[in-house]
């Protein structure tokens, strides 16, 4: 790899960051500024139908999301010529991941004014826009559910009907489409000093119903059991209606999504996976 061709700037150092469970990624200092290089894995490599092409819905976050703390987008290349795999070069975020460190619980207040900041985002149309947006969250929705539900049967991985489990008429309500991360847990947001710096790993973006941010913001728990969380969320000025039917969908559509992921990855589902997307179904 040569750097020089990415990177602006003389390098003085390139560490890889081994956290990520996805892309291959790099800490690069220069001269003059220290940035984070991510290489997608090689595009023939067997994936979800939703990760296809995810690195540009990437870039399309950092570029959306410019009123947040996040990563700033330096360079994207998609041409494959460069490197035999989609990569991104953006600006280092200080601080460490929330997760496995003592960090005070007043903080969560302050993650929920940035979310909130996220959420005043808005587009057009619905969806992943890699696939092509839909014009209602109902239709976009419902083909993100069925991609999953394909790709547990491609890798033969045994899932509920959850097409027919789940009244996708009850997602009619959801009119305005708002930039969603849907990957905010602990891992991808980072906090030092007593702070929240931002938030990383934007590939798994949508446009859509804010309430479906709050299942990772809250993995495994319920977001209704995280009242700063709320209060600085709503401080901030973001409204989000907790409709208990459409929260329970959302996590049964995360869910299944870790479980599926399983096969083309090589790895485990978290334990508690299967026992929450039990819960989630019963929920609907």
């Amino acid at each position: 790899m040569n750097l020089a061709e990415i990177v602006p700037g003389e390098v003085v150092s390139c560490e890889e960051l081994t956290e990520g469970s996805y892309n291959t990624a790099y800490r690069i200092a220069t001269t003059d500024a220290r940035y984070v290089l991510k290489v997608a894995p090689d595009p023939t490599a067997v994936a979800m139908t939703y990760e296809q092409d995810i690195m540009r819905t990437e870039a399309m976050f950092y570029a959306e999301a410019v009123t947040v703390p996040a990563p700033r987008l330096v360079r994207a290349d998609f041409s494959r010529t460069v490197l035999d795999s989609d990569y991104l070069l953006m600006t280092e975020v200080p601080g460490r991941p929330w997760f496995g460190q003592a960090v005070d619980p007043s903080l969560r207040g302050s993650l929920g004014g940035i979310v909130a900041s996220l959420h005043r985002i808005t587009g057009s149309a619905f969806g992943y826009p890699q696939f092509g947006l839909r014009a209602t969250w109902r239709e976009a929705f419902a083909a993100m559910v069925q991609a999953v539900v394909d790709d547990a049967q491609r890798f033969g991985v045994d899932v509920p009907d959850v097409m027919s489990m789940i009244d996708f008429a009850r997602f009619d309500d959801v009119e305005t489409p708002v930039l969603v991360h849907f990957d905010l847990w602990d891992g991808n947001i980072l906090v030092s000093d007593g702070q929240v710096h931002g938030m990383i790993d934007g590939e798994r973006a949508f446009w859509g119903d804010p309430l479906a941010e709050m299942v990772s913001l809250a993995l495994f728990r319920d977001i209704r059991r995280d009242p700063v969380f709320l209060d600085g969320y709503r401080a901030a000025g973001g409204s989000v209606e907790i409709d208990a039917y459409r929260l329970a969908a959302y996590q049964v559509y995360l869910y299944l999504i870790m479980l599926v992921e399983t096969v083309p990855r090589g790895q485990p589902a978290p334990p508690p996976t299967a026992k929450h997307l039990a819960l989630a179904l019963e929920s609907l």
